[in-house]
């Protein structure tokens, strides 16, 4: 919101992409066909990535969909592909807690409702968005080079264990 109380774009879209987000969440944890839920999670990353952008968190917003879209949820529907013959067995699936979860998570959002609206929340002038993505680049390659290159060798390492004991798991 401007200083004189009015809504700009950049709001209007913060907003709508915010609310994108809510209903994309609620979808992913109520839907009850599993592929379904694979989706709506894939319209909330992509509402966040984009309220990143808005931020001015262009880095952020790529690695959001990079990672989270490009492997975590890719790798939910290839378990979901080729798990669809179990899927189709007559498992009950029950959730014994609902009540419960449904008190706790109206007691969280009067929570944030009550301090969203108690707070006062300090404005400051907006600045010039600043690029993000050369920085870090710089920084890990200058400042932090040596843990950049440590945690890849870990991953690496990581990544030579996990093929060596699968190996084994297909042998036996």
């Amino acid at each position: 919101m401007d200083l004189n109380g009015s809504f700009s774009t950049s709001d209007a879209l913060f907003v709508f992409f915010g609310a994108g987000a809510v209903v994309f969440a609620v979808l992913a944890v109520s839907l009850r066909h599993i592929f379904y839920c694979a989706l709506a999670l894939i319209g909330l990353i992509f509402c966040t990535s984009a309220v990143f952008v808005l931020l001015g968190a262009d880095f952020l917003a790529v690695v959001q969909i990079l990672v989270y879209v490009g492997a975590i949820v890719v790798l939910f529907l290839f378990s979901i592909v080729l798990t669809e013959r179990i899927a189709s067995r007559a498992i009950r699936q029950t959730n014994e807690q609902k009540g419960i979860s449904a008190l706790v998570g109206i007691i969280v959002l009067g929570v944030v409702a009550y301090i969203a609206v108690r707070e006062h929340w300090p404005t400051v002038p907006l600045s010039e968005p600043v690029a993000t993505v050369g920085a870090i680049g710089r920084d890990l390659l200058t400042t932090y080079l040596e843990p950049f290159e440590v945690a890849s060798v870990l991953l690496l390492a990581a990544l030579v264990g996990a093929v060596v004991l699968g190996r084994e798991r297909v042998k036996k």
